[in-house]
């Protein structure tokens, strides 16, 4: 993995990049405004602009296969956003209000890749073939049924339809899922009912397995919207490809305290090894919450159990492309940055405002590594 932090004006950038000779190349690039005086016309411009002529300098000619923007203020940023990014190539675009802790409005996560060729498939995921693989991506995926528990039932049962058409299933071919729910301390315990029983159709138990997956507050535009999911799938996989990320020293199962979630899940391919750590807390095998109140070592505990995880895929902190830190409490922002910058400065990160699943935990985060212990078995990705 290679690190490239650029400054055009008021934006800031942070490219990663991973090649292989066999397969595609891959880029996961943040983008973050600094002067949080603007309006958020002006910072939407900037991040536009920077996104086109970074995207133009990257080698290969890549292509989006997903972006995230984490807004301020949905409701009231997401329609100008829309008529902006009607201008740019599509791909799946998930939007949600996390809003970037160092007080500007906007940030947005791009994940790119050469040589690819992508399409809207008819049910509506977005599909990024190459070789033997097809990635199929989802975004903002919800409804306005009357609870949370109603919105998270219809919306497995949405995706699960969509990835039969694709001639996929939930539990041989979804690898990530990101569950987004407005007021999380009010709404979870509905989204955690419903996952559990869906997934108990699917053959997803404790005797089989789960996805990897983050459950964090995230609104939509829509306040009647309580739940919305992003999905990553890959067709062309065989089980032999993916592992399950435990690290029973740490951490304990999910299961053990009633949430159905991976901690971690890698996925081999002939030229290199996808990581995708679920969303993490400061958390002990027992499942208890380690050093309440003290977002410090919550933040040194969360790495730690990271590094643990990546360490059973045969990855370290140093193959992470992207990170993603959440945090609950504002005033933790200063201290929170400060310690990633001190102790992990080649870390590729944004922090973000969205309070985790447990009120006790102070902060969270969720990454993807790469990593080119591939294995010749199976087809380069």
């Amino acid at each position: 993995m290679n690190l490239i932090r650029k400054t055009y004006d008021t934006t800031e950038v942070q490219i990663t990049s991973f090649q292989s000779s066999k397969g595609i190349t891959e880029y996961h690039i943040f983008f973050q405004q600094t002067n949080c005086l603007e309006d958020f016309h002006t910072q939407l411009q900037h991040i536009h602009d920077v996104y086109a002529r970074s995207v133009e300098e990257l080698p290969g000619n890549p292509v989006a296969i997903f972006r995230r923007y984490f807004l301020s203020d949905v409701t009231n940023q997401t329609d100008e956003l829309m008529e902006r990014e009607r201008l740019s190539p599509y791909c799946a675009l998930s939007i949600v209000q996390q809003a970037p802790m160092n007080g500007t409005k906007i940030a947005l996560w791009a994940w790119l890749q050469t040589g690819v060729q992508t399409q809207v498939l008819s049910n509506g995921l977005f599909e990024a073939r190459h070789g033997a693989y097809g990635q199929l991506l989802g975004a903002n995926q919800c409804n306005r049924a009357a609870n949370s528990e109603y919105q998270t039932r219809l919306i497995f049962r949405d995706y699960i339809l969509q990835l039969t058409e694709a001639n996929c299933t939930l539990a041989a071919n979804c690898l990530r899922t990101w569950i987004f729910v407005q007021n999380v301390d009010v709404n979870y315990p509905g989204v955690v009912k419903a996952r559990k029983e869906v997934f108990a159709t699917q053959n997803l138990t404790e005797e089989t397995h789960f996805i990897a997956s983050t459950g964090i507050e995230g609104r939509y535009f829509d306040p009647m919207v309580f739940v919305t999911m992003d999905t990553y799938a890959v067709s062309g996989i065989c089980p032999g490809q993916i592992r399950y990320l435990y690290a029973p020293e740490h951490l304990n199962r999910t299961y053990e305290y009633g949430v159905t979630f991976e901690r971690g899940t890698a996925v081999t391919y002939g030229d290199r090894r996808h990581v995708f750590i679920s969303g993490t807390a400061s958390i002990d095998r027992y499942g208890e919450i380690v050093h309440a109140s003290d977002v410090i070592k919550q933040t040194s505990r969360m790495i730690e159990n990271i590094e643990a995880l990546l360490k059973e895929a045969d990855t370290t902190l140093n193959d992470i492309m992207q990170a993603v830190i959440y945090i609950r409490d504002t005033a933790d922002y200063a201290r929170v940055k400060r310690y990633i910058d001190e102790h992990h400065p080649s870390l590729p990160y944004i922090i973000v405002r969205a309070p985790v699943c447990r009120t006790g935990w102070l902060v969270e985060m969720e990454c993807t590594a790469v990593t080119a212990k591939g294995d010749e078995r199976f087809a380069a990705l």
